[in-house]
């Protein structure tokens, strides 16, 4: 009879994920390997093996975790918003971002190195998020998304505000997280009202007092 996954299975395999996120995102991924990995996580490389083919497989599971992740949060965070979702979708993003900067960075730098079919995996997650995005500021806006091209634009101007906190937010310095998140849920509100072809981003206090 074959065994059983141990009960931290799950826990261990999570720790392991976040510590190698961090090598490949300090290292590079190219000069990354399994026995380096194992070295810095303080653990053996059979273990490591026990849990991923490879180094390539182990990315995969990296990015695949953090991208279904985003995905989940940002699903949740339209739902709670309604008709008005930026000020949870935001917020919960940038929650879903601290302590993921590494995971973030390699999605950024490093998708490309895995053959085509997982990066198609991956990029379905990405595509989920772009299509969330672009419906929460059509929720919010309807009247400045209405041409595809334009929801298209704004909506990846919107991630672009939130896609590179990881390189110059320090926490404790400037700017809370949460303050961030107000400021930019402002600027984005005031972006979409700038390019409404109509009063209807004005309507129900959709610019509020600063």
């Amino acid at each position: 009879m074959p065994r059983g996954l141990a009960r931290d299975h799950d826990a261990k395999r999570a720790a392991l994920r976040k510590a190698a996120a961090r090598v490949f995102a300090s290292h590079g991924f190219d000069r990354a390997s399994m026995a380096g990995l194992a070295e810095e996580a303080g653990v053996s490389k059979a273990l490591l093996y026990h849990y991923w083919p490879g180094k390539e497989a182990l990315l995969f599971d990296i990015l695949d975790t953090h991208l279904g992740h985003l995905v989940e949060v940002a699903e949740a965070a339209l739902e709670e918003g309604g008709e008005r979702p930026l000020e949870a979708f935001v917020p919960a993003i940038l929650d879903a971002y601290e302590d993921a900067d590494a995971e973030h960075r390699l999605q950024l730098e490093s998708l490309s190195v895995l053959p085509p079919e997982r990066q198609a995996a991956l990029l379905a997650h990405q595509r989920a998020l772009i299509r969330l995005m672009g419906e929460a500021l059509r929720r919010e806006c309807p009247a400045a998304c209405e041409d595809p091209d334009r929801l298209r634009a704004l909506t990846m101007t919107a991630w672009g505000i939130l896609n590179w906190v990881y390189m110059w937010h320090r926490p404790g310095k400037g700017l809370s997280r949460a303050e961030y998140g107000d400021l930019a849920v402002r600027f984005i509100r005031g972006g979409l009202a700038a390019n409404a072809e109509g009063p209807d981003c004005l309507a129900g206090g959709m610019m509020t007092e600063a």
